[in-house]
């Protein structure tokens, strides 16, 4: 019999201060509101991931958190600093990475990140020092002489987490900052992202691919109409959606029958095989002691929970839901 578990690591991280700290945080635009008394936590040394579908608020909190737009209400402390009394102290403990990149595609790589160097206030000395150790960090130096505009999209992109880093801040966000790339460029980036967050840097990402959330974060929240939805690590949020099950393979059909009519479910007579409702150990060991009491063993095993797909269909309104509701009224 072959067994096959499907599972993600939990969270193992310990109890950290807050990097970024959000209380009562409210955004409209005319009669839209984009957030609503929203509410957030991030550790410092961990990766927070922001999802929702489009037009959520999740751009809208970026750009709030990062000082670009303001708020038309609520408190937000990042990295110590009071984001509406003292910004620029917000903005020097800050990097973002924007869902466009902000390489300059005229200069090589080596002078977009000189030119960066020098918005920070480095010394020439210090920011000759800190461009070369990017470069060589992000796998950059032969592609430090030649115009960015000739780099694929995922050297582009790491140059442009390069840029990011020149000040050496605290805080990063990441706003969808692998949409485009190829998948082994999008997992790159994911190490550049988890070496990062090794090193002490605090990582607030939104992202449209749930993978790179499950895959990356260490906590999750899900925004929907500009209200936080839930929050809790992937395992969590899993947990709090039904579908999870067993399924049995046989290799002929009078153990399928057996097993359907013991564990009452339903056979699919044209693969041999049946899913029984659960998910977990406990629920794994409850089927494998009714199977072997009674002398059945099935050719495989596999155990199936819902994953952030899921999860984000079932807390997120499909587009145009609340247009059709009010249409309806």
């Amino acid at each position: 019999m072959t067994l096959t578990l499907m599972t993600n690591r939990g969270d193992m991280t310990a109890p950290r201060r807050s990097a970024i700290t959000v209380r009562g945080l409210r955004k409209a635009f005319g009669e839209q509101v984009v957030l609503a008394d929203l509410n957030l936590d991030v550790a410092e040394g961990t990766i927070f991931s922001l999802l929702g579908p489009n037009g959520a608020g999740k751009t809208t909190t970026v750009e709030i958190l990062s000082t670009l737009v303001a708020a038309d209400a609520g408190e937000v402390h990042i990295a110590g600093h009071d984001l509406a009394r003292d910004p620029g102290s917000v903005r020097r403990s800050i990097g973002v990475t924007g869902q466009f990149s902000a390489v300059d595609g005229l200069l090589t790589g080596e002078e977009n990140l000189l030119l960066m160097a020098e918005l920070c206030h480095l010394s020439p000395a210090d920011g000759r020092r800190r461009v070369d150790e990017l470069l060589e960090r992000f796998d950059l130096t032969e592609h430090a002489k030649k115009v960015a505009a000739t780099y694929s999209g995922g050297t582009q992109r790491r140059l442009d987490l390069a840029m990011t880093l020149v000040g050496d801040p605290r805080v990063i966000f990441l706003d969808e900052p692998t949409t485009g790339l190829d998948p082994r460029s999008r997992r790159a980036m994911w190490e550049i992202i988890r070496e990062l967050v090794a090193g002490g840097t605090t990582i607030f990402l939104t992202t449209q691919y749930l993978e790179e959330a499950d895959q990356l974060a260490d906590r999750i929240a899900v925004l929907d109409q500009g209200r936080l939805v839930a929050e809790g690590t992937a395992e969590e949020l899993k947990r709090r959606i039904p579908g999870g099950h067993i399924r049995l393979e046989f290799t002929d059909e009078r153990d399928l029958t057996a097993a359907a009519r013991l564990l009452d479910a339903s056979p699919e007579p044209d693969s041999l095989a049946l899913q029984v409702p659960g998910s977990g150990v406990r629920a794994l060991r409850a089927v494998l002691d009714r199977l072997d009491q009674e002398g059945i063993e099935p050719e495989t095993l596999s155990v199936h929970t819902p994953d952030l797909d899921d999860v984000f269909l079932a807390l997120t309104s499909r587009p145009g839901a609340e247009k059709k509701q009010e249409a309806a009224r």
